[in-house]
């Protein structure tokens, strides 16, 4: 089955982690380029649909969100899986179509509900424990180029086939 679906995390995974937060509230964000080109060029052109489900809210997410083309950013979702699949259902695609990468145990669920699952090297060990994928990349750090080129060769394998 092809992938055509990526739906990614953003603290850890997209980012490093790191929230710089001021006396106004959130201050910065710190993004890959590498990640970037990835999500606006390599996905489309193999395509994969990007999509972010996220338990915090940001502006800053949703400048960079634009920048990059993604349509679908979903903010300040807490329970991620049951917006996944409704999302999913109304796409009609299965879950092994989509690909799923996040660092830490509040992605757990849709980590496992998915075809293919992802993590950056620095994810929490429940994650690394159970992810298809392991980058040799940190969050923040190119791991989710990693993971889309990853999950590229893994469609034109199938697509040999």
């Amino acid at each position: 089955m092809t992938i055509r679906l990526l739906v990614m995390d953003v603290d850890g995974t997209l980012t490093d982690g790191r929230i710089c937060i001021g006396s106004d509230g959130e201050m910065m964000k710190t993004f890959n380029c590498k990640d970037g080109y990835g999500i606006k060029h390599l996905l489309p052109e193999a395509g994969i649909t990007p999509m972010i489900i996220t338990g915090r809210e940001s502006r800053i997410l949703e400048r960079r969100a634009a920048e990059l083309g993604i349509t679908e950013l979903h903010q300040g979702i807490h329970d991620k899986l049951p917006l996944l699949r409704r999302l999913m259902d109304e796409r009609g695609l299965t879950s092994a179509e989509v690909a799923y990468i996040g660092d830490d145990l509040n992605d757990l669920e849709a980590i496992r509900f998915v075809g293919l699952s992802g993590c950056p090297a620095d994810s929490a060990q429940g994650i690394i424990d159970v992810v298809d994928y392991v980058c040799r990349r940190d969050g923040g750090r190119g791991a989710v180029r990693e993971f889309i080129e990853h999950m590229i060769r893994l469609n034109q394998s199938s697509e040999e086939r």
